[in-house]
Order: C-alpha cells, then structure tokens, then sequence
C-alpha cells in the first residue's frame, strides 16, 4: 500500500511546477495570490522531516496548531514523512483545552503559530518542546516562506530522507468530537490515509485541470483529507483563504477560477441564503464543475437551492474521522444516479446492515451501519471499551466491522440512506422518532432556514420531541410555532410533530459547523423547561 510520501512524491514527479495551493492575498484593495508549486511543497516537507530528526524520535506524537494556510499542510506532511505521528488542533482552543489534548495525545514537539498565546502557555506549563511558526507573505513580490523555529522554509532545500515511512505506520492522530461521550483518540496509518485520498479523488475524478477553493478547517478530515490530501492524489491545486467568508467567497471562485469546494451544510446554507437575497439569484451559476456535502446530513430541500441558484451537481458524501473520511458517496452524474436523501454508495469500502446480534440485515432493513476497508482505523487508542462497543463480529462470514454509530438502510442498488445516529433516535413512549426525519420535513418549509429536532427528558413518555427553528430573514418576525405545527401535520404522524417549537436567530455549533443535538437539546432544554 501506499505512503503520503509517496503519493507526493509521485505528484510531484507528474507536476513538479504545477502550482498546489495558492494563498488569496488583498493588496491595494485587489484580490492577488501567492501560487506554492509541488515542487515547493515537496521539498519544504522533507526539509520539516529532517530538522525533526534531531528534536524527536520515530513514532512520538507532533502536535500541529496553525490556522488553515500553506505551512500546516507542508508540515503535517513532513511530521509523516518522518515516520512521525501528525497532531492537528483546533488553534482556537482555551489554555485548558489545549493542555488536556497534548497530555491525552503524550505530545513530545508543539508547533505553534506564535500569535496562539493559549497553545503557547499550555505547552510552556507542560513542559513540551515548542517550535514557533510564522508566514512571511510578501504580496508585492509574490513571495513567501515560513519561519519554523530558528530557521527558514522556503522551498530551496534539496535534500533527501534516510529512512522512509512504511504503510503501516500511524500517520495522523485525532480526537472523535465527542457528540455521546469523552472524545476518543484515533490513530490513522499512512495506508488509511492514502486509500482514503484515492477513494475521493476516484468519486469525483479529480485531475490537474480541477481546482477546490478550502472553507474548510485543516485540522478536521473533511478539510485535510477530503479536499487537500485527495487533491494531492489527483495533481490538482488548492485555494486556502485563512478562513471562510461568504462576502468574498465568489470572487474568489471566479479570480482563481476555482472548479469545486466541499463544505458541510451550514456553510452550503449560509451562501444559498446569501444568494436568496441577492439582486440576481443566478448571478454565480455554471461557475463550478460540481459541489461536495459532508460531515452532517444534507436535506434534500437544501440541496436543490444549491442545484437550482449554482448549476451544477451536488455530491452527498458519508464520512467520519474513523475512517479517515469518506465511506460512502453519490456519484458524479457521469457515473451514475444520485439520490436525494442518500449519501450513495461504498467506494472501496463495504457496507452492512445488521442488528446488535451481528446478523446482516436485508434491503431495506433499518439498522446499524457497519463498515470494512483498508481507510478504517485499527481501533482507538488506550480506550478497550470503546473498541468493544464499536467492533461486531457478524453471524455469517464471521467478518469483523466497525459500527458508525448512525443507522440506516441499503436500497437494492446498495445505495445508503441514513436514519440518524443511534443515540439520538427519540423514543417516546416506545416509538421510535428519527430526528432527522423530522428535520428534513421542517426544512421543505420555505419560511425556515435551518432546524433541529432532539429529545428532552419526559415524566409521562420518558423523551419528548422538541425542535429549533430560524426562520429565513423576510420571516423572523411573522412566522409562529403554530404555523409550523400546522404545516407539520400534513407531513408526518401525530407522535412526530414536536410538542415545543422554539424560535431562535442561531444554534450551537462546533467549529467545523456541525451541529450536536446532545449540545442543543441541553442548551433549549435548560432555557425552556
């Protein structure tokens, strides 16, 4: 199997002065970029992978907290390349955030944005080595380099690496973000990550000629693996603005004429709604080859909005941390049908229905979802238990798979639909409420925006069902709890329809805009009991 050295190694090979990322500069109140070319990027790896060769030992744990940019992905890459465990962090953590995942992953090295005074003081009270980075962007030359620690990377350095890393080993250690319990710690191998880039550059055809503009955040596998390390696979090139913003969204898309972008469904949310609101609903349509979903469930209301206002298809994907990204996915027109509602098929990943027994399911047969291949963590790290709860051996073939924690049905062309995560499903009095059931019914409401349904405690059913809603802007002062009731009524069953319906102007969410209905259910639950 492969390595992410040699994935890069052979791009490189293939593209050596092709540009891989460009960096969006504004100078003189114009939009610029400063374009990295694989070449740099190769070299500027090996040389990280080689000052880390005095300063760690093969195998420690190297823990990243840079904001999105060039210099997090040349330097995870040359934390790999060392045979080294990368360590991403959310660079916006608190003091005590920050000392409790370096502890929990035995972090030997930091490197750290030197603005980031929170990292900074939790690695400096734990005692752990720290590398201070910083960029050196010079927009009138085009130029650019890093500081890292006492030296400079800027992509001169020719030299080659001694012992190189194997498939096998740990490439990536992240945390699980922790929606039903303490986050759990999983180690991902080279061989996880680079099946993984070539599953999603095989689902969307990724070729040098595409270009995917990064809203999301490198330190998630959304961003790092599903747009950036696929993009690697396929030659392809990258456009890393520091963070989203949908006021310059389009403009970067059209400067950089960029082909695709893949971002959960709050950020596909906020430009429809942007769009909406916009002089001319079609101004950005035909500007882009396709648009990728993740990370959370897409309605089909919203994905229509997005087909409808941008004019081109819309790719629901399955994925999750465990293995490493996607598992499953709709395909590109091309390759055959999408379905609204499904996240499509295992590509290079096999999947099952089955109960807690371990009996495969038949089509059709809602249960939990199982899954196998060579993108799919060994098991989590110091945490047996987990390990335990999370693998099934099935009754038939005596085959071992990993439970997602979500349930779910398989049509008879194998294409997945997702029912809700387990421990979300809301059982009132016995009956068994899909959340998301009722979301997707909430959302083909054209006075809505986003919403929510969880579960709150109950003396008479033992749960009941509540809902969240923001309305759209033209309907935040007209629309009532009682007209959503109503409209629900024509659409689902009476134990469905949420007894409480909350309005609001903003949700919860983690910092890659997913929402945690655990997180949500005891925010409202706390205010409105």
């Amino acid at each position: 199997m492969s390595t992410l050295y040699s994935v890069i190694k052979e791009t490189t090979t293939n593209n050596k002065n092709k540009v891989v990322v460009t960096l969006p500069v504004h100078n003189n109140n114009q939009l610029h970029g400063i374009d990295i070319s694989y070449q740099q990027l190769f070299n500027d790896s090996k040389f990280i992978a080689n000052k880390l060769q005095s300063t760690v030992n093969v195998g420690d744990v190297v823990s990243i907290v840079l904001a999105n940019g060039y210099s997090i992905l040349s330097i995870f890459l040359g934390v790999t390349f060392n045979k080294c465990i990368a360590a991403p962090l959310n660079s916006t953590y608190t003091n005590e955030e920050f000392k409790y995942y370096f502890k929990d992953m035995n972090a030997k090295l930091v490197l750290i944005q030197s603005d980031l005074t929170a990292a900074l003081d939790a690695a400096k009270e734990l005692g752990i080595k720290i590398w201070e980075i910083k960029e050196n962007h010079f927009a009138d030359t085009g130029k650019y380099s890093v500081s890292v620690d006492t030296d400079t990377m800027d992509g001169s350095y020719e030299g080659e690496i001694s012992v190189l890393p194997v498939s096998s080993d740990n490439a990536l250690f992240l945390h699980t973000s922790g929606t039903t319990s303490k986050p759990k710690g999983v180690p991902l191998t080279h061989g996880n990550l680079a099946q993984s880039c070539l599953n999603i550059k095989e689902t969307l055809h990724l070729t040098p000629a595409d270009k995917s503009l990064v809203v999301m955040p490198l330190f998630h596998v959304h961003g790092l693996i599903g747009v950036c390390l696929s993009s690697f696979k396929g030659g392809a090139s990258l456009v890393i603005p520091i963070k989203f913003s949908a006021s310059v969204f389009w403009n970067q898309i059209r400067e950089f004429k960029v082909t695709w972008y893949s971002a959960v469904p709050t950020i596909h949310s906020i430009l429809t709604s942007v769009q909406a609101s916009s002089s001319n609903v079609y101004s950005n349509k035909g500007l882009l080859r396709f648009i990728r979903s993740s990370s959370s469930s897409l309605s089909p209301t919203l994905l229509d909005s997005l087909e409808d206002y941008f004019g081109c298809p819309v790719i629901e994907a399955y994925g999750m941390t465990e293995a490493s990204h996607q598992m499953a996915s709709n395909p590109l027109p091309k390759d055959g049908p999408r379905i609204p509602g499904s996240v499509g098929k295992g590509v290079n990943v096999k999947i099952a229905i089955l109960n807690e027994s371990g009996d495969i399911l038949k089509t059709g047969e809602i249960g939990d979802i199982g899954i196998q291949g060579p993108n799919v963590m060994l098991g989590y790290l110091n945490n047996p238990q987990a390990n335990i709860d999370n693998f099934i051996v099935d009754t038939v073939n005596k085959e071992t798979w990993f439970l997602t924690g979500d349930i779910g049905f398989l049509d008879p062309d194998n294409y997945l639909t997702l029912k809700g995560r387990k421990k979300e499903l809301i059982n009132r009095g016995g009956e068994k409420i899909s959340p998301l059931e009722v979301d997707n019914a909430l959302l083909e409401n054209d006075q809505i925006s986003e919403a929510v349904c969880f579960g709150v405690p109950d003396q008479k059913y033992g749960e009941e069902v509540w809902a969240a809603i923001i309305p759209k802007e033209a309907y935040q002062k007209t629309l009532t709890p009682q007209q959503i009731t109503e409209f629900l009524q024509k659409k689902l069953v009476a134990f469905k329809i949420p007894k409480k319906i909350i309005l609001t102007d903003n949700f919860p969410k983690t910092t890659t805009g997913k929402i945690q209905r655990r997180f949500i259910s005891e925010f409202f639950y706390n205010q409105h009991k």
